[in-house]
């Protein structure tokens, strides 16, 4: 009679073995599957917003402005309901819209129902940090083209503020309806499939000790705005727009940030500022991922970004980070961009010429 023989310590530790390394070969092919499905639910979000403002466009025969200030001047320091607001309607938010009391001053703090809920198409699935840097205020990813470098325009993009308030004066004088100032689809004459309208950025870490000590080569440094250069000193033009770019993205690795200038990115969907560009805003300044630089030296906006600083596009997406044009689609831009031509996505009417194999 034949006696059956089990597994040795050796056969099973080969089995083990050879488990282990299936696994570590199948580990990244799934993550990059979900990565994936993240990324295509980003794009599918952008898709929505870049849908909303062409209801929007039809509805009122201009883009939303950044912020509606100073239509709503009871908002203190002008503080005001930002382009998210706006489109809340347009992309089947119409009874968060409907919830919101627009009568109410203190920074719009007050309306804690709308503040404190997250709406899941303002936020990046890919976003891999999930506090909010509010704290209780609902954050936001998604953020609208302020413009190419301030050094050749200032306000050149597509979702802009309807008053400057420090460097032109009166962009816009009726908010949201229309005015003068206001960005039409005639007034795109780069071309609505040339020019941005949204993209994404990570949000910040709040008010988080850490900050003082990072530096650019830090982990979430992109998290963070750095006081940048002192743009009082390197000109305007396409040659002072490049000192700007390149300087924000050589930073010396010394450098820290401020404290306190990590909180505003993405702090706050419902609240705009005609000049503080990272709350709900992005810039064509240096290439995506970049890092977010203060204007210091200028107008003292290092916190916030200012209209000469460089807030940059981020995202967790390997490469680039996804961008919805004027014309409704959206398109991922890669890192490796050529200034100029990232410039001329972000500008509205600045003549340039590219083509779409550019970007």
């Amino acid at each position: 009679m034949r006696r059956s023989r089990g597994f040795t310590l050796i056969e099973l530790l080969v089995v083990i073995a050879i488990i282990a390394v299936l696994i570590a070969l199948l580990l990244p092919a799934v993550q990059s599957a979900r990565e994936a499905a993240r990324r295509a639910q980003c794009v599918n979000n952008l898709k929505q917003l870049g849908l909303a403002a062409q209801n929007y466009v039809s509805t009122y025969d201009t883009f939303p402005m950044q912020c509606n200030y100073p239509t709503s001047e009871i908002q203190d320091s002008g503080f005001s309901w930002s382009w998210a607001v706006a489109l809340l309607p347009h992309f089947e938010q119409g009874a968060l819209f409907d919830s919101m009391n627009f009568q109410q001053g203190n920074y719009g703090l007050q309306i804690t129902t709308a503040g404190y809920t997250q709406v899941a198409s303002l936020l990046c699935p890919s976003e891999s940090i999930a506090q909010r840097p509010g704290y209780p205020w609902a954050t936001v990813s998604y953020v609208g083209n302020y413009g190419g470098p301030g050094q050749i325009q200032a306000y050149s993009g597509t979702i802009v503020p309807p008053k400057d308030l420090l460097l032109n004066g009166s962009i816009g004088t009726k908010g949201w309806g229309g005015g003068a100032g206001m960005v039409r689809i005639g007034s795109i004459t780069d071309g609505t499939s040339n020019t941005a309208v949204f993209s994404e950025h990570l949000i910040g870490l709040g008010i988080n000790p850490a900050v003082a000590t990072m530096t650019p080569n830090s982990k979430d440094a992109r998290r963070v705005i750095f006081p940048g250069v002192d743009s009082t000193g390197i000109g305007t033009g396409a040659e002072g727009a490049m000192k700007a770019a390149t300087a924000c993205q050589t930073l010396p690795s010394t450098m820290t940030a401020n404290a306190t200038a990590s909180a505003y990115l993405g702090y706050n969907w419902l609240l705009g500022y005609p000049t503080h560009v990272c709350l709900v805003n992005y810039m064509h300044v240096a290439r995506p991922n970049s890092l977010h630089c203060g204007n210091a030296g200028d107008i003292g906006y290092v916190q916030f970004v200012g209209p000469t600083g460089s807030a940059a596009a981020s995202s967790n997406h390997s490469g680039g980070v996804n961008v919805a044009l004027s014309d409704g689609s959206v398109r991922f831009i890669k890192d490796s961009i050529g200034l100029p031509v990232w410039w001329a996505l972000g500008s509205r009417n600045g003549g340039e010429v590219i083509s779409s194999d550019a970007y």
